[in-house]
């Protein structure tokens, strides 16, 4: 009985962690992990939306005399979506504004990752169909469109 428990709480786990990664966007970029961080930033703005932060994820290891390849964040947003979802659940906060990661893997493949708004509705009790979910969603996949665009 006891081996049956914790073999569907291993279930359980394994489960879960297959619905986290499901809710990641990843997507490809033919440029370096700064230039697409650039063209992202550039897309950000372009649409009118805020830059808050940038993060250099190999910077910081390196100031710690540690080795990560190319790594990048970017944080950004724009008011007229994030509040109202803040309005519908305050916890919405601790993924607003929204972020993409740009970074090289060990075959030297840029990509760009992000979690999926929809995953994001869920965790904080948002309604799915929200009109700010689409929008996010939509934006989300436009700008790293743009940023991963081989032009």
């Amino acid at each position: 009985m006891f081996r049956h428990t914790i073999l569907a709480g291993l279930l359980g786990l394994a489960t879960a962690s297959t619905a986290l990664a499901a809710d990641m966007i990843e997507k490809t970029s033919p440029h370096s992990v700064a230039d697409t961080i650039d063209r992202l930033a550039a897309a950000v703005e372009g649409a009118g939306a805020t830059v808050f932060a940038r993060v250099d994820h190999a910077a910081g290891a390196a100031s710690v005399d540690m080795d990560l390849r190319p790594t990048q964040m970017l944080m950004f947003g724009n008011p007229k979506l994030g509040t109202p979802a803040m309005l519908d659940g305050q916890t919405a906060g601790l993924d607003l504004p929204m972020r993409v990661l740009a970074y090289e893997d060990a075959d030297g493949t840029v990509h760009v990752a992000y979690h999926d708004p929809a995953g994001f509705a869920a965790s904080h009790g948002l309604p799915a169909d929200a009109k700010y979910i689409k929008m996010m969603t939509g934006a989300l996949d436009k700008l790293t469109s743009k940023a991963v665009a081989a032009e």
